[in-house]
């Protein structure tokens, strides 16, 4: 079923061209909103599928989702249901008690993919920032390590927290917000033998190589697909010597990849794995996951005030059940294909311009090259203007992530603004 067929019968009806009564003013935001991001020029009121307006009544085809978070699009009918019926019933009480709705989601999400247990917080970042917990803990009670050491990747990304900054390997997010967080060590990306390498010189005194935490798909650092046998051989490694292998599948999960996990691209099953973004459609929910022989935390260890309250965890439940009843992974791999290769029929008109195209499922990269004087936001901002919303992924590279109901219709048309945009902004 369509999802205007689906919004026709449950009666919602977005007034997509309509203007706000109220004129938007950026000068009066900006005064009182602190100017923690570079926003575009552009404020967005309405959305319906696959599809924004902003405060003037102009219309956008939107592939960032909420930088691949909007998982059914905007107002999907399953989640209007899910809110209304949930904020009705029940929509927080504190973790001292048992909540079904949490319970729910977290039985769903151990049906569904290797893991035991769930922890239920807000964020991409206070998952992992549970992750590095769990795998500090378990290295000095289970390991016996007293300074232990996770090790990351270069150009990732796992959060804006002090900890995940830290664990992010990327110098420009950590920038003045010194001391960092000790015990994290970065290696580069698919890099098996600087792995093995950092193991073996980490090894001294009290410290030691306790976990690994690293993303099967890089988002934030260029879309870089994992290697199947780098992953292979990191699931092998930490197997010989008894260490915790961790995939941060904030960005990449919840089926954007294809597959449900991103993980399940690699032929390996990760010990502990964290969720957020698209596991609650644009509802902030965030997990981290892990399987039995790790969960060392015990009451009062670790917390979240919010964390899987009944209202989050029964609209992100509503989520998880409509990917299944809409058999919304099959459109992700098809559509994914289609968007891939449009944009490689671009890429070759502009070889000079244009390096590769590269990602899984409805999580995409173009990357622009190096020697190229084009920048992404130089593509971002001309597709805006044509009505199409993108968002960087670095310097270098433009990012598509649309909503995972994305139709061939959708996919076209962002086609052909890009390859609209690339006569405009290389001429």
């Amino acid at each position: 079923m369509s999802f205007q067929t689906l919004v026709e019968q449950t009666e919602i009806h977005p007034e997509g061209n309509s203007a706000s009564s109220t004129p938007f003013d950026a000068d009066s935001f900006n005064e009182v909103v602190m100017s923690t991001y570079g926003r575009f020029p552009l404020a967005l009121e309405r959305g319906s599928g696959c599809r924004v307006w902003d405060t003037q009544g102009k219309e956008y085809l939107d592939f960032v989702a909420g930088i691949a978070t909007c998982t059914l699009g905007h107002a999907h009918p399953a989640m209007v249901a899910a809110v209304n019926r949930q904020i009705q019933k029940l929509h927080h009480v504190s973790n001292l008690y048992y909540i079904p709705e949490q319970g729910e989601l977290a039985k769903w999400i151990v049906d569904h993919s290797c893991a035991d247990r769930v922890f239920f917080c807000n964020s991409g970042a206070e998952a992992n920032e549970a992750a590095i917990k769990l795998a500090r803990k378990y290295a000095h009670t289970v390991l016996d390590i007293a300074n232990p050491i996770i090790l990351t990747a270069n150009a990732s990304f796992h959060g804006r927290t002090l900890a995940t900054i830290t664990a992010t390997g990327q110098p420009k997010y950590q920038k003045h917000f010194d001391p960092l967080v000790p015990g994290f060590h970065y290696v580069p990306y698919n890099d098996i033998a600087a792995v093995e390498a950092a193991v073996t010189e980490l090894d001294e005194g009290n410290y030691r190589v306790g976990a690994i935490l690293i993303e099967p798909l890089q988002g934030e650092g260029g879309v870089r697909p994992g290697d199947v046998a780098y992953f292979q051989k990191l699931r092998q490694l930490c197997d010989e010597i008894g260490i915790l292998l961790m995939f941060d599948e904030v960005q990449v999960g919840m089926g954007r990849s294809g597959k449900l996990w991103g993980y399940e691209h690699l032929g390996v099953e990760p010990d502990v794995f964290t969720s957020a973004k698209g596991l609650g459609g644009g509802i902030p929910i965030g997990a981290m996951m892990a399987k039995k022989f790790c969960d060392v935390f015990q009451p009062g260890e670790h917390a979240s005030t919010f964390g899987g309250n009944p209202f989050v965890c029964g609209v992100a439940l509503s989520v998880c059940q409509t990917l299944e009843k809409e058999n919304i992974l099959e459109n992700v791999q098809e559509q994914g294909a289609h968007l891939r290769e449009g944009l490689k029929m671009i890429a070759r008109k502009y070889p000079d311009h244009i390096s590769e195209v590269r990602g899984w499922g409805l999580i995409n990269g173009m990357e622009i090259k190096a020697d190229s004087q084009l920048t992404a936001a130089d593509v971002v901002k001309a597709a805006m203007d044509e009505g199409l919303l993108l968002v960087p992924a670095g310097l270098k590279v433009v990012r598509f992530v649309p909503p995972l109901i994305v139709t061939d219709t959708d996919i076209n048309q962002a086609l052909q603004v890009v390859e609209k945009v690339m006569v405009k902004v290389t001429a």
